[in-house]
């Protein structure tokens, strides 16, 4: 799911930090041009919230997905992750209540 934030000028680390999110590792930050954010749901990790930023001037974009499981083979980006759902629509709501 995308949805957009206009910026306030502040850290984005911060931000996210402010939101319950920390910065994924690395191997799994996706392009590089895009930030990359978890927030685990249970104490292993999984399932857990995903989301890339892109930055702009005044606004950030925010693509959030819910990650069930961890990837099955080791290096591989593949994984069962929900795009859509009530779970997302929730989370979305709670992020944008928490920056607006």
């Amino acid at each position: 799911m995308k949805f957009t934030i206009k910026t306030s000028g502040e850290n984005i680390h911060n931000l996210m930090r402010e939101v319950g999110y920390q910065p994924a590792p690395l191997f799994q930050a996706g392009k590089e041009a895009d930030m990359s954010f978890i927030r685990a749901l249970e104490r292993s990790g999984y399932p857990r919230f995903h989301i890339y930023l892109k930055i702009d001037v005044s606004e950030i974009t925010f693509n959030l997905h819910l990650d069930q499981k961890k990837p099955v083979y080791k290096n591989s980006p593949a994984h069962s992750a929900d795009y859509e759902g009530p779970a997302i629509e929730t989370e979305a709501q709670r992020i944008i209540g928490l920056i607006a």
